[in-house]
């Protein structure tokens, strides 16, 4: 890995799940961790049921916008996350990969939204804390 590990979260529309992972990873890394999305379907924008709950928790989704999956992105990252992507999703030998299985939010109510990131979120800052080992990493996004 480089100075600043590399992340790539990869859903299929990149509108939703990958979204939430990215901006949570970035917020627990505080800036010691590169992290992109993308999809392998993209959608059209990220879903407004998502965007709602991660402004509810103080992250800022609004520069956020669904982006291709590319080879050149999988290359360059050292930990690839993976939730629902399927085969789409370009593998690597030698490239760490993890695969979250995590429902789709899009179209669900806010309780099953909340759920849904509340389990990104843990998984989100149990990678950060396995690739920065001895940083102390922030408490969880306040809810507004």
């Amino acid at each position: 890995m480089t100075n600043r590990p590399e992340v790539l979260v990869a859903c299929r529309q990149n509108a939703g799940r990958s979204v939430a992972g990215r901006l949570l990873i970035e917020h627990y890394g505080a800036g010691r961790i590169v992290v992109q999305s993308a999809g392998s379907e993209p959608g059209t924008s990220v879903h407004p049921e998502v965007r709602a709950e991660l402004a509810e928790r103080g992250l800022d989704s609004s520069r956020e916008f669904p982006k291709p999956l590319t080879d050149d992105a999988v290359r360059q990252a050292d930990v690839v996350v993976t939730m629902g992507c399927g085969e789409a999703c370009p593998f690597y030998a030698g490239k760490r990969y993890e695969d979250w299985e995590v429902a789709d939010p899009a179209g669900q109510d806010a309780d099953t939204v909340r759920a849904i990131i509340d389990d990104i979120d843990q998984r989100a800052r149990a990678l950060v804390a396995d690739l920065l080992p001895h940083t102390q990493l922030p408490g969880p996004p306040q809810r507004k």
